[in-house]
């Protein structure tokens, strides 16, 4: 089994900044792509940044300048800087562990969401 574990959601101010961690833990051979969803109320999951295992990024174009991901191959964990917080990035966000090898290659495997929200 795979454990993926969020943290450092919260709530904060618009203009502010938080910084979200994921760590994947369990039975994962290998971990190719790794990545940060949301969900808002009423709305589907996006994809916010994702990181290869080379570090090669993507972001959605509403976080592009404003947040980073980045990773620890070592702890298989990632990170996502959030900085010039904005009401419409409230959401609850997911972690995303995509299996690199074995017989679950290709396997995703998401993290419980840790809440973000952004308000004065």
């Amino acid at each position: 089994q795979v454990q993926v574990v969020e943290s450092g959601g919260g709530s904060v101010q618009p203009g502010e900044s938080l910084k979200l961690s994921c760590a994947a833990s369990g039975s994962i051979s290998s971990i190719s792509a790794m990545g940060w969803y949301r969900q808002a109320p009423g709305m589907q999951r996006d994809v916010v940044a994702t990181i290869s295992s080379v570090g090669n990024t993507d972001y959605h174009d509403s976080v592009k300048g404003r947040f980073a991901i980045s990773r620890d191959n070592v702890k298989n964990t990632i990170y996502l800087q959030m900085n010039n917080l904005r009401p419409e990035d409230t959401a609850v966000y997911y972690c995303a562990v995509t299996e690199g090898a074995g017989p679950m290659r290709g396997q995703i495997w998401w993290g419980q969401g840790t809440q973000v929200t952004v308000s004065s």
